[in-house]
């Protein structure tokens, strides 16, 4: 057992034991000086702690003192009675801060029970209620504050739990401290009640066991209980103080001495005005005037030295910031900080802080959260820290998206506003002011908050401006997933698989391929949005076809093919149960540029003649049309070993066209060619 333990052990039973055993005086003279000790011990701690989870088992410590305080109390009682004595400290408050008068102790007694009853428990009791309700309404609010900054980068995820373990221990210590209040008030209760008890039960044993008289009984027994009542009065008053004090400290960066200091002599003019106030009462008044003037005169002398101390400070944190601002520049770190570029940073207008702004009511931040998660279940890798900040060059309800430090997309709402659209069937039109949605550059309208029910009961889509937003930054990432796969996040999804499937990874990498080429591979992958989730089946293909081959490009198509993938690819663009209408390639057209590609160690190329290439556009061109006007996705089927060359042909001219070869398809796939590139 640890000595804490075993302390605190002895404590709390020795409070059980003086209640039933008797103790001599002298053992009682301990015990008193002993919890007037504890008594100060607390108050200071709780006064000079700067924060109250420092003192985080004062709940508990208030629990116990007021046992112990109590224990003692009924064995101060115990002795009076009995004895007629309670020892040398008893004596000493009964004599010296009673005055030795009954009359006037009594007085003081009443006194400090209506200042610890009425005062001190009463506020501290209100105060707890207040900060413990304010508390448990704040945690919502704080815990989003906490995701917020988690998300964009601000805090690390160790932070971020220790911030929340924080918030947790605040509201289950303000939640404590409300019942623990009541401690201090029933321990005020108590000793009034012990001390009447006292009175009366004293006078009954001098008059009844001792013979004395009323008046003797009256002179000895009410003294000694006023002294027993002011000695344990004087801790129980200390901890109410210590309860005040805990659930009214507000600063958590400073000690309550250098606060109290600071606020109240820290502007010289207050301290003008009151030695005006002072020296003015003392001369035109009847107040004593040699007192009053050496007040006032002291506090303009104050006041005086405050305000040079301020003068002197101010000029020592110029000349401070202007050396600390020549430093930073001349520091070669702050250079190297310069040339740090966000992955992806989403850049606003002030119109569209509210949104952002968990404290007003946005929710836009969540919605970045949900989009990582979104886009890693989908496609099966982590996307960056996304940036969010405000831009005060850009319009109001502007905002940008950039990518790597340069800008690819950008947009802008109506605040107030939904944005409805026309999927096609509507029941009737309604009025709007006129825009593009921002993801797809589709035609829609603003309208108002009036205008959405209505909007939505005649068939229009409406969605609010987070949405938008929201919706359009994940479009965006989508279409620049493969520029964001870094080496390093590679090496964390190989990592990430490598303890299930250590075999696997330790024939891949690196004796087949590095790092570098299985990056390659899944660039290719994603750029044409194919999901890389299933890692280990394109890592085991891979590892079937690298012996032979380390083109990337080709290996690309090898994992195109795999089952897994031939799979994801027949869903995501052959829906089951429907005829899908796609184009083909002319054979002959497969054939020339079969013809024309060229290989070197660097890859390989096409070089197909300009107006050949020129011929082929154009009438992939007219098949598109074909599809997009049947209200079809462009999907141009190819052979296997033609698909990646075309592929690369068109991108640079078609971003949205999808090819697919016949090997990436599944069998019970229903397919109508509704037309053929040809040149």
């Amino acid at each position: 057992m640890k000595k804490s333990d075993l302390m605190i052990g002895i404590y709390l039973l020795a409070a059980i034991i003086f209640m039933i055993i008797p103790i001599p005086s002298f053992l009682l003279d301990v015990l008193m000086a002993l919890n007037m000790a504890i008594g100060m011990i607390i108050m200071f701690n709780a006064l000079f702690s700067q924060e109250v989870l420092n003192m985080s088992t004062f709940p508990s410590i208030l629990m116990f003192t007021t046992v112990f305080r109590i224990s003692v109390n009924i064995s101060s009682t115990r002795c009076i009675l009995s004895n007629g004595a309670a020892g040398k400290v008893v004596d000493a408050f009964a004599s010296f801060v009673g005055g030795g008068d009954p009359i006037i102790g009594i007085i003081v007694f009443i006194i400090l029970l209506i200042v610890q009853f009425l005062v001190i428990n009463k506020g501290s009791e209100r105060i707890s209620e207040v900060t413990a309700r304010f508390t448990l309404d704040a945690m919502p609010g704080k815990q989003m504050s906490i995701d917020a900054d988690l998300n964009t980068g601000a805090i690390t995820d160790k932070e971020a739990q220790e911030r929340r373990q924080k918030i947790q221990d605040e509201s289950s210590f303000f939640g404590a401290m409300d019942g623990a209040t009541k401690y201090v008030k029933g321990d005020a209760v108590a000793g009034l009640l012990i001390t009447l008890i006292n009175l009366i039960g004293g006078i009954a044993m001098g008059m009844l066991r001792r013979g004395n008289s009323f008046n003797d009984a009256l002179g000895t027994y009410a003294l000694l209980t006023i002294g027993d009542g002011l000695v344990s009065q004087i801790p129980s008053l200390m901890m109410s103080l210590s309860t005040g004090i805990m659930v009214t400290k507000v600063s958590k960066e400073a000690d309550i001495g250098d606060l109290l200091v600071s606020q109240l002599f820290s502007i010289p003019k207050v301290l003008y005005m009151v030695g005006a106030g002072l020296s003015g009462l003392g001369i035109l008044t009847d107040l004593p005037t040699i007192i009053f003037v050496i007040l006032g005169v002291f506090c303009i002398v104050v006041g005086r030295k405050i305000q040079s101390t301020i003068e002197i400070k101010a000029v020592e944190e110029e000349v401070s910031s202007e050396e600390t601002s020549a430093e930073e520049i001349r520091k070669p770190e702050n250079v190297v900080s310069l040339l740090q570029v966000d992955s992806i940073e989403l850049e606003f207008g002030y119109g569209i802080i509210p949104l952002a702004d968990a404290n007003q009511g946005g929710d836009l931040l969540d919605r970045v959260v949900l989009i990582r998660r979104q886009i890693a279940l989908e496609y099966g890798c982590v996307v960056p820290t996304i940036r969010m900040r405000d831009n005060i060059q850009l319009n109001p309800n502007q905002y940008i998206i950039k990518i790597k430090g340069i800008q690819v997309s950008e947009g802008e709402i109506l605040f107030d506003h939904y944005m409805a659209m026309n999927p096609g069937h509507v029941e009737e039109e309604i009025t709007g002011i006129p825009t593009f949605e921002p993801s797809f550059h589709l035609p829609a309208l603003w309208i108002t908050e009036s205008q959405r029910e209505r909007a939505e009961s005649f068939g229009y889509t409406v969605v609010d401006p987070p949405s938008i937003i929201a919706t359009h930054l994940t479009e965006v990432i989508k279409h620049h997933l493969d520029e964001l796969l870094t080496r390093q996040d590679v090496q964390n999804l190989i990592t990430n698989i490598q303890e299930k499937n250590q075999t696997l990874v330790t024939e891949l990498v690196p004796k087949l391929l590095g790092v570098g080429e299985v990056q390659k591979v899944l660039q290719n992958l994603l750029r044409e949005e194919i999901s890389i989730r299933d890692l280990v089946t394109i890592f085991e293909t891979l590892a079937d076809y690298a012996p032979t081959t380390r083109d990337t490009d080709v290996l690309t198509e090898y994992v195109r093919q795999s089952p897994s993938l031939k799979r994801f690819i027949s869903n995501k663009y052959f829906p089951a149960g429907q005829t899908t209408s796609v184009v083909t390639l002319d054979p002959k057209i497969e054939q020339e540029i079969m013809a024309s590609v060229k290989q070197t160690e660097q890859g390989s190329y096409i070089a197909l003649d300009p107006e050949k290439n020129q011929k082929i556009m154009h009438s992939v061109k007219e098949e598109v049309t074909k599809l997009e006007n049947l209200g079809n996705n462009p999907i141009i089927i190819t052979s296997p070993i033609v698909r990646m060359y075309f592929k690369r042909m068109t991108k640079d001219y078609f971003k949205d066209l999808i090819v697919i070869s016949y090997n990436e398809i599944e069998s019970n796939v229903e397919l109508q060619s509704v037309g053929m590139v040809t040149a």
